[in-house]
């Protein structure tokens, strides 16, 4: 077993932030798995330049997963390394992991995480702060959370190597998820109550762009519906009935 010391793991997981950097329809993530994973590879297999070119070879095969916790995979792949498993079980495992950690991802950042934080941010900014204090908000908050995912997710596949799992079970990110999306529904409520009731909201600007809003609305509910979850129908017509509220309180 080969010792990764503690500075070429920090180099590894820094040139994690830059795995989309090559992003290409052949291999997606694979060549930057590839590159962020180069530290690791050139110390556990120093006195092995043969097995170095093969694990480079290996890694910079086609790997796709979300980008935040591709770092999951990334260091469950230093511990596997490491521990000389055989390559193609580190093939075998990254091809398994690499659906659900995209999966997850997208639902817990892009559909879930991302949108809460927006709409915090802008709710921030119609109830009258400052588009600094809203900007420096937002990129605090989101990225707090940005960084605390890729953090762990490393040092989860560094302790569990191939059992990482059952660390992601026992973290529970799906409840997160469903978590976050109620927050949604509640920082949408908020963000409309203050674009409607706001100095220069909707309320103020006058029955042409009411008019216009509620075209969209209707425009959105009659074909979009069609590609929307109901979830999603319902937080419209909540939307549509604050609308009202709004224009004619």
């Amino acid at each position: 077993m080969a010792t990764v010391p503690r500075v070429t793991l920090i180099a590894t997981f820094v040139r994690s932030f830059l795995i989309q950097g090559s992003w290409n329809y052949r291999t997606m993530l694979g060549t930057g798995f590839c590159f962020a994973l180069l530290p690791a590879l050139r110390r556990i297999f120093r006195d092995d330049p043969s097995g170095l070119e093969t694990s480079v070879r290996r890694h910079v095969e086609h790997f796709n997963a979300h980008p935040y916790l591709s770092d999951v995979a990334l260091g469950a792949v230093v511990r596997l390394e490491s521990d000389e498993a055989d390559g193609e079980d580190i093939r075998k495992f990254k091809t398994a992991v690499r659906g659900p950690l995209g999966g997850l991802g997208d639902s817990l950042v892009w559909a879930s995480w991302l949108p809460a934080v927006s709409m915090a941010a802008l709710a921030l900014f119609w109830l009258g702060a400052s588009a600094w204090t809203t900007v420096l908000t937002f990129l605090i908050v989101y990225n707090l959370g940005h960084l605390g995912l890729r953090v762990w997710g490393f040092r989860a596949g560094l302790d569990h190597g191939r059992g990482v799992g059952g660390s992601l079970a026992r973290a529970g990110l799906g409840a997160w998820t469903e978590r976050l999306r109620a927050a949604d529904a509640l920082l949408l409520g908020i963000l409309v109550g203050a674009v409607l009731g706001g100095s220069g909201g909707l309320v103020d600007s006058g029955m042409l762009w009411t008019g216009l809003a509620f075209a969209g609305f209707v425009a959105g509910d009659t074909v979009g519906h069609r590609l929307w979850r109901p979830t999603a129908v319902a937080v419209v017509a909540a939307v549509a009935l604050l609308a009202t509220w709004g224009v004619a309180s």
